[in-house]
């Protein structure tokens, strides 16, 4: 039976998993019944500290593990996060969309994504459909004051500092859920006859047995690349994005607004994230290697920076950052799960590194094998799961490019030629050009982007579905009900702009108590 977990490695990817699935199986129990969990960690080797946004799905993680909403807004500089703003990506002239968190009105009962359409209305896809967009053009909160935790107005996840987020899980983790921290660097791996990771041999001379070794070691990929060789399948051909340049800068006065949104703006061959938090920002120029320089990449940041007069004018020196894009061709062999960077690795667009961290440590929280026999089942079923969510994060990322009509360098061609595309990407785009993307799409269970999700990035980006067939004549006897959303709607939105706190203001009374 699996009755010791050890986890290779810290950072938001090791706690996240440790305080999973201790908080479900009670490392502390007296009956014998609990899984011990140990975190080893090695002093010498710093956390990745970028990955700064979550989504939605992090408020159920937060409150599954026992972390008061409350206590982490104050420990983690954390402000609140409604979705995401696109800045220059489809014409590069100044002009922007929303992908916010909150679906359109009446999803899963009527599509209104066709209903907009037919209307050929002026007003964007988002701004017609839910509220959110016009709360973030004013920097509003997603809650009130009144508001308990974890619940909400409108759907949001986080921004965080995430060595701050590190700090409090790992206390949380050791101090509530007994989970057991060791510090030490593996020295070399030992292998048990049928293959299996019999024990982790420290420089101290120390042995660590355990039934399941969860790598969460990022780049360096201890066990599951280097130990295992499982191979690691690129995907430089399709998201060409490997170099990133990332800042940390002070806002310009204490009473500088907040963002609700997480901003994305398009470069010449990249584009620069924008993360407001209480105290400052983080700001970071992700970029192709093979379409620009590095001295014009810093250029192009600099001159992003010093067009905002929020920020202060005293700023660092940017940090640079090398990945290579792409995940390992299988993520658990033998009895070693990948759990985050060591799993795969793809630009900060549509924060997806976190949410793959808590989906994959709830699956393996909920699904611990009760024999070796069983964790060969366990691990193909989290193969093909984990697998099929790559494919959906590759897809979608993809779409925001090859969406873009911008002409102005090479990078944004080749995005859009047909041999940069997975060809379910292809497929989907001929689907969508006479199908407007509904619920009804897939049977799948385990996609991680709805058709919602799909339906801002097509429409924000100005994607034109023809729906003067037959089919969608025949969704007139819908009409009523989607006008009827429509002007909900536009009242919704109303009283939220008028009774929502500012995200500064709502902060701001968290932080003081």
């Amino acid at each position: 039976m699996t009755k010791t977990v050890v986890i290779v490695g810290g950072g938001s990817a090791g706690w996240l998993t440790a305080g999973i699935i201790a908080a479900r199986h009670n490392p502390l129990s007296d009956d014998g019944q609990g899984i011990k969990v140990i975190l080893l960690e090695s002093p010498d080797v710093a956390n990745l500290g970028v990955g700064e946004g979550t989504w939605p799905t992090m408020r159920d993680t937060l409150r599954q593990i026992g972390l008061s909403e409350v206590d982490f807004l104050r420990s983690c500089d954390v402000s609140f996060k409604q979705g995401s703003q696109f800045i220059n990506w489809q014409r590069g002239e100044g002009e922007s969309y929303y992908h916010p968190f909150i679906a359109p009105g009446g999803y899963g009962s009527v599509n209104l994504a066709a209903h907009w359409l037919h209307r050929g209305t002026n007003s964007t896809f988002a701004d017609v459909v839910c509220p959110q967009g016009k709360v973030c053009d004013l920097g509003l909160a997603p809650k009130t004051p009144q508001t308990p935790e974890y619940a909400f107005s409108l759907n949001y996840g986080y921004h965080l500092n995430a060595g701050k987020f590190v700090e409090l899980l790992q206390r949380h983790c050791v101090e509530k859920l007994g989970v057991e921290y060791q510090l030490g660097h593996v020295d070399q791996v030992l292998s048990a006859e049928n293959g299996d990771i019999a024990a982790l041999s420290l420089t101290d001379g120390k042995k660590i047995h355990a039934d399941l070794f969860v790598d969460c070691t990022g780049f360096a990929a201890l066990l599951i690349g280097k130990h295992y060789n499982v191979p690691f399948v690129s995907q430089r051909d399709c998201l060409f994005n490997d170099t990133a340049l990332a800042v940390q800068t002070n806002h310009a006065s204490e009473d500088t607004p907040i963002a609700s949104c997480t901003k994305s703006t398009a470069q010449s061959s990249g584009w620069v994230w924008d993360i407001a938090l209480p105290t400052r920002r983080g700001i970071g120029h992700v970029f192709s290697s093979q379409h620009v320089s590095i001295g014009k990449a810093e250029d192009e940041l600099q001159r992003y920076l010093d067009a905002d007069p929020a920020l202060a004018k005293d700023q660092p020196s940017p940090r640079k950052i090398t990945f290579q894009p792409g995940h390992r061709e299988s993520f658990w062999h033998k009895n070693c799960v990948a759990v985050g960077v060591s799993a795969g690795f793809v630009e900060p667009l549509e924060a997806s590194a976190l949410v793959l961290i808590e989906k994959s440590a709830e699956f393996i929280s909920n699904n611990l094998p009760q024999d070796r026999s069983a964790m060969t089942v366990v691990a193909k079923r989290f193969n093909d799961i984990i697998g099929r969510y790559w494919i959906d994060i590759i897809d979608f990322l993809k779409l925001h490019y090859v969406l873009s009509e911008r002409t102005d360098s090479e990078y944004w061609r080749e995005h859009r030629e047909s041999q940069t595309m997975p060809d379910s990407l292809r497929d989907s785009l001929d689907l969508w050009r006479s199908h407007v993307p509904w619920v009804s799409d897939s049977n799948n269970r385990v996609e991680l982007f709805s058709a919602a999700s799909i339906q801002y990035v097509l429409y924000g980006m100005g994607f034109v579905t023809d729906i003067n067939s037959s089919r969608y004549r025949s969704w007139n006897k819908d009409a009523a009900l989607a006008d009827r959303l429509m002007q909900d709607n536009l009242g919704k939105t109303e009283a939220l702009m008028a009774s929502q706190p500012t995200n500064r203001d709502l902060l701001n009374l968290v932080r003081g108590g």
